[in-house]
């Protein structure tokens, strides 16, 4: 009776619902997200839950033909993965159950969340650019690194990635299919090289003078910001960044989210999940471990690179309207040659 109620009081504590700590003692979570900050997440979660987490990571496409194929024999309680789109395409798909929080709706906005998944953290889509090379009124929309004063300037990773493509459906969503197509064409123009490496690539490749300017998420540069290594010091010498269309809709975002599965077994606990990692102590740990923004909004963290990159202006688009417009971009992006 004394460790429930010291589990009972640690949920509260967390803004968690108390009821499911007398329930499942068990949440399985198939997760895409690949960091090692996230054990002392979980591990913290059954600390104040007494519900133990199981975890199994894999890549988002090998997951979700997992649970299809596991079917209603699913162990599955939770998806978790890294892109909006993906997390649209498993709701397209039918494996969400519908999901009502009363601790959600209150902390998470309503662009980041349905009624099947949520949005726990987010990452924004930056522009980088070599401070001995680029003005910084040259970049300072997307929509400017088509402009062909950057010809062979322009660095980017596969057109193909999500990253990319949630920007591109993003446009599609501002702009209009046939203006995004112009853009992505103008941008292809304007490579320095074929499209190659991640979002990390980019930014050294700017910094080395190999091209001006680069579009990355903003993650990438604050580990190289809160990196002790001098050649990644070097790199944040070398190079300054914006927020984009700071003047217009605001900067893109992506997210980390997701959802209660429509087989899980153990509903009660999932939904317990889904509530802790909109908590104060979980939003804290995916500004810290992995440089994101908490999705709620007020949550104090202490991360110098955030701390020094700054505040901007949001994109507020929903999260559902990305993932409607992610095939349209890829298709213009392959008529465009963004591969």
């Amino acid at each position: 009776m004394i460790r429930k109620t010291v589990l009972a009081s640690l949920a509260v504590a967390l803004g968690l619902s108390a009821p499911a700590v007398h329930a499942e003692q068990v949440v399985n979570v198939y997760s895409a997200r690949h960091y090692q900050t996230d054990e002392d997440l979980y591990g913290n979660f059954t600390k104040a839950t007494g519900i133990k987490v199981n975890r199994i990571e894999a890549r988002e496409d090998e997951l979700i033909e997992r649970i299809r194929n596991e079917g209603e024999h699913s162990p599955a309680d939770v998806f978790v993965t890294v892109d909006a789109s993906r997390l649209g395409r498993a709701n397209d798909m039918g494996l969400f159950a519908p999901f009502k929080s009363a601790a959600i709706d209150a902390r998470i906005p309503a662009h980041l969340r349905t009624d099947t998944w949520i949005a726990f953290s987010t990452r924004a889509r930056i522009i980088v650019y070599n401070k001995d090379t680029i003005r910084p009124e040259q970049v300072q929309t997307y929509e400017d690194l088509a402009n062909p004063a950057l010809k062979g300037q322009v660095c980017s990773r596969s057109g193909s990635h999500p990253y990319n493509l949630s920007l591109g459906a993003a446009l599609i969503e501002h702009i209009g299919a046939a203006r995004t197509e112009e853009w992505a064409r103008g941008l292809v123009a304007n490579f320095a090289r074929p499209p190659r490496g991640g979002d990390t690539d980019q930014i050294r490749a700017v910094a080395a003078g190999e091209c001006g300017v680069a579009i990355a998420n903003s993650y990438y540069l604050a580990r190289l910001i809160n990196s002790t290594k001098p050649e990644d010091q070097k790199v944040v010498e070398a190079v300054a960044f914006v927020w984009p269309n700071q003047q217009g809709v605001g900067t893109h975002i992506n997210v980390s989210g997701a959802g209660i599965l429509k087989h899980s077994p153990n509903k009660a606990a999932a939904a317990q999940f889904l509530e802790y990692l909109a908590s104060d102590q979980a939003q804290v740990y995916f500004a810290d471990g992995n440089n994101e923004w908490p999705a709620v909004p007020g949550v104090k963290v202490d991360n110098p690179a955030l701390e020094k990159m700054g505040e901007f202006k949001v994109d507020t688009l929903p999260m559902t309207r990305l993932a409607d417009s992610v095939a349209e971009a890829q298709r213009i992006f392959d008529r465009a040659g963004y591969r």
